[in-house]
This record gives structure tokens, sequence and C-alpha cells, in this order.
């Protein structure tokens, strides 16, 4: 038996142990509690403070419309801004301005470099920018609000934590109005947000700036790429460029053929819709074009082969170009994999003896301008398979045709290339905003 004296030992002993339980739970739970970031720079400690909008905002307010309409506007003067040249972050500006004279009537809303730039209503609600330190003046209407910080807190800090996942569900929260369409100044005055030292909020600045310079660097390598890709098509549908065949003579001249003499078949899909979209074969939609090419349903949507049996579906064959017969005439995209579709389409099989098929994409995605043209006399923009039919585009020799597909889709490789690293930039960046606020 143990003496009083182990029996008193071993319970002071477990007292200490659960005590020190006791702790570590509350040391767990007070990391789990903690105002701090998941993701953070090590030389920084301690809690983040917990802080309204209006408390650390100096200004809240947004403009109107001048008077008289569009007539005041005018290509020169001040930069009058509004919710589209706020876009990706940035402030994209147009050439509609305002005189002197009115934005001297709009003190209110003059635009400061280092304001923040907040889109409060419509569509674009929630979409945010910093003007930025080389602006000079501008004004804005009543769609954009300016918030503009005092000297203990950083713009793009406030506004990375705006873009971020927190700070978009408290916009959603915040908006008033029967369709909750809008933000009011006092709502985002209440906005609430944990907020480190002016050291910290620099520091978390300035990596989130490199990552959005980061990001305008390939976005600029983009637009220029399909400038480029523009011109040369110009170029050569214009024949002011020509390829030579390899031996080094001249290609034949070029025709002016109906597709109906190079498409094997036109193929215009039911207007049915098929109720079960569970089945193996994708079943695509507008929404699901990305791109050159078309494999797959965004929404996994697809019909069964009992399906399109029954209903006697049309399947697109791989290789056929689809082309937009309503609506956005000439919308086009390669099939790559067997696939149905709404009647948004017509599917152009080619004779691939006689049309190339990147060739024919390309072509024809030139002629979208002269497919509205062609539709312009229907009530709702349509065009029929006969239309079609007889639709005329320049053809030269097959062996030309494959010429300039390479060479063009040697620059859409180069495009995508860009377009995959800006995706993986921009997911890079969400991660971090993820992360980065409390």
């Amino acid at each position: 038996m143990a003496t009083q004296k182990e029996t008193s030992l071993r319970g002071t002993k477990q007292s200490h142990d659960a005590n020190d339980n006791n702790k570590q739970i509350a040391s767990s739970l007070a990391m789990t509690h903690a105002r701090v970031p998941k993701l953070r720079f090590k030389e920084f400690e301690g809690d983040w403070e917990k802080k309204k909008f209006g408390d650390i905002a100096i200004k809240v307010g947004s403009g109107s419309t001048p008077r008289g309409g569009v007539e005041v506007y005018q290509n020169f003067g001040i930069p009058f801004i509004r919710s589209q040249n706020v876009v990706n972050d940035r402030l994209v500006l147009d050439e509609t301005c305002i005189s002197e004279e009115i934005n001297s009537k709009m003190k209110g809303s003059i635009v400061k470099p280092k304001d923040i730039l907040l889109n409060i209503t419509g569509g674009s609600i929630g979409r945010s920018c910093i003007v930025p330190d080389d602006f000079t003046i501008g004004n804005v209407n009543q769609h954009v609000c300016i918030i503009r910080l005092n000297k203990n807190n950083s713009p793009k800090f406030i506004q990375s934590f705006i873009a971020s996942y927190k700070g978009q569900k408290l916009i959603t929260q915040g908006q008033t109005g029967s369709g909750r369409e809008g933000l009011n100044f006092q709502s985002i005055r209440l906005f609430n947000t944990h907020i480190p030292n002016l050291p910290e909020q620099q520091k978390i600045a300035n990596f989130l700036t490199a990552v959005d310079t980061k990001l305008q660097q390939l976005t600029t390598k983009k637009e220029t790429l399909a400038q480029y890709k523009k011109g040369v098509m110009q170029q050569l549908f214009s024949q002011q460029l020509r390829f030579k065949p390899d031996g080094g003579s001249a290609f034949p001249d070029w025709e002016e053929k109906k597709l109906k003499e190079f498409i094997s078949d036109f193929i215009v899909p039911m207007r049915d819709k098929p109720k079960d979209l569970k089945g193996e074969i994708p079943w695509c939609r507008i929404e699901d074009f990305d791109g050159k090419y078309l494999f797959k349903s965004k929404s996994n949507q697809g019909v069964s082969i009992e399906t399109v049996k029954e209903m006697n579906l049309k399947v697109y064959p791989i290789n056929t170009l689809l082309v937009s017969c309503s609506a956005n005439l000439g919308f086009c995209a390669i099939v790559k994999k067997e696939l149905i579709t709404n009647q948004t389409f017509i599917g152009l099989v080619p004779n691939p003896d006689k049309i190339d098929v990147d060739y024919l994409f390309h072509i024809m995605k030139l002629s979208s301008r002269r497919l509205n043209v062609l539709s312009s006399g229907t009530t709702i923009s349509y065009l029929s398979r006969k239309q079609f039919e007889n639709f005329k585009i320049n053809y030269p020799s097959i062996k030309e045709q494959k010429k300039i597909a390479a060479y063009l889709s040697a620059i859409d490789t180069k495009i995508e290339a860009v377009q995959t690293q800006i995706s993986n930039t921009q997911a890079f960046k969400k991660g971090l905003l993820q992360q980065m606020f409390v």
C-alpha cells in the first residue's frame, strides 16, 4: 500500500501534469484565436489590431455625373473615371475627360495619387485599384468611391485586403437596396478588418506589388503578341506577305471560293435540349469556349449514347470547326473530342484534301465582321446553313494554307504559354490574399 506521503506526491504530480496540459490547451487556443494571418513575415510578431475603415480613412465618398449628358465629355482635359476604368486592380484611363470648369464644380470628388478607388454599384461592384503616384488629377462619377487613408496606413495593403476573399465577403454583406445592388459610404466606413503596424503593412504591400508587377509584365507580353499576330494576319490574308514553297518558286494565285466547295458537311444541331445531361459525350455551350480548341464542358454536362440515338442528336466529329451562327457570329473553335452543342453553332466538317482546319479557323475568325454584316437584315442575328454554304473566303493552295496555319499556330502557342503563366500567377496571388490577411 502507498504511504500517505507517496499518495500526496502522486497527487501533486498529477496536479502539475493537469496544469501543464491546461497551459498547452490554452496556448493552442490562443494560437487558434490569435489575430494574426496564416502566412506572415518572420520578423513581425504580436496580434493585429481590429479597426473600422472609418478609423483609418480621412475620406470615403464618390462623385456624380456632370449635368448635360454625354455632350459634356471631351477627349482632353481632366480624366473622368467611371467603374469601367477600374480593371484587374489597375486604373485604366480612356479618352473620357471633363473641362477644368466642370472639375472645379466637383471639388469633393477630385482624385489624388494613392487614393483607393472602389466600384460600389452594378456588375463590377467590389473591383478596386490604387491611383498611381504619377497621376496628376482626375474626377469620378457616383459609381466609384474614393477611399483616402491617413498617413499611418498603406493604400496597397488596404486595397489588397479589399481584393481578398475576406474583403469581398465584407462587400457582399454590406450591399444595400432591394436587389442588394450597391454599397453606401456608411457601410464602407463600418467595414472591420485587422491591421498590423505600418512597417508590416508596407512589407506585405511591397511583396504583393512585386506580384502585380509580374502580372502586368505578362499581360503586356500577351497583348504585344496578340497585336503582332493581328498585324501578321492582316498582311497574310491581304496577300501583302506570301510564303514560298520549299523549292523557292511561288505558290499559285489565291482564289475566292464558297465554303461548300471544300466543306464535306455542314452540321446543324437539333433545337431540342436533352433533359438528362449526365452522359459521357460533352454537351457544350458558348460559355465553354476557351481558346482555339474545344473538348469538354466546363460544367461537366454530357449526353449519353442512348439519348443521342433516341433524339437523333448531331455529334460533331474531331476537327470540325464550330462557328457561332447567332448572337456572337464568327466565334470559332476546333473540336478535339466528339461532342454535341445547342443550336447556337454550325459545324463545318472540312475536306482535309482541300482545306486545312487551322487555316479555316483563322480565316473564319477574321471574317466575323462580314458574318455579322450578312446577318444584319434579320430581326435576330442568325445565319442559315445556306448562307454558310455560299459564304466566300480567300483560298490559297493547301500547301500554302498549311504554312500560314503553322506560322499563326506558333504565335498562338506563345500566347497560350504566356496565358498559362498569367493564370498561375493569378492563382498564386489569390492564395497569398487568402493567407496574408486576418
